[in-house]
């Protein structure tokens, strides 16, 4: 699929961001400008500093995979050849976590130059904060 027909899917599908607006996520996707030479980055905001929520921390910890495939697709359809997962400090274990399941995409060819022979390149970044409240 092109970067273009993956946006339309994205519409397509209803799917909506997590925050109070739930913005459709394929129209914000539409709305970035793409000049050319013009590096993008992808930020994946997993600080999930609402009191109470798990959400981002249930899916890094059991299911790092699905974030990082999801984040790949993003990439792609969005122009990003760096992607940062920042995560909340309190979060330290999580890290080796994300870390590792980088490391095996990059070993089967899911992450790095060249992705699976596409003429894509991306690499996935994860920084973490410092912790507060």
């Amino acid at each position: 699929m092109s970067p273009e027909t993956i946006v339309e899917e994205v519409k397509k599908s209803g799917l909506r961001g997590r925050g109070g607006a739930g913005f459709p996520a394929g129209m914000k996707w539409s709305f970035i400008a793409k000049p050319e030479g013009v590096p993008r980055h992808l930020v994946c905001n997993a600080d999930e500093s609402e009191p109470g929520t798990f959400k981002d921390r249930y899916l890094m910890e059991f299911i790092p995979h699905l974030l990082i495939e999801g984040l790949i697709v993003s990439s792609f359809a969005l122009g990003s050849h760096d992607t940062y997962i920042y995560i909340r400090g309190e979060y330290a274990w999580i890290v080796d976590i994300l870390e590792q399941a980088i490391e095996e995409a990059k070993a089967n060819g899911f992450l790095g130059k060249n992705i699976l022979g596409s003429g894509f390149d991306c690499n996935i970044y994860v920084h973490r904060g410092a912790g507060a409240y």
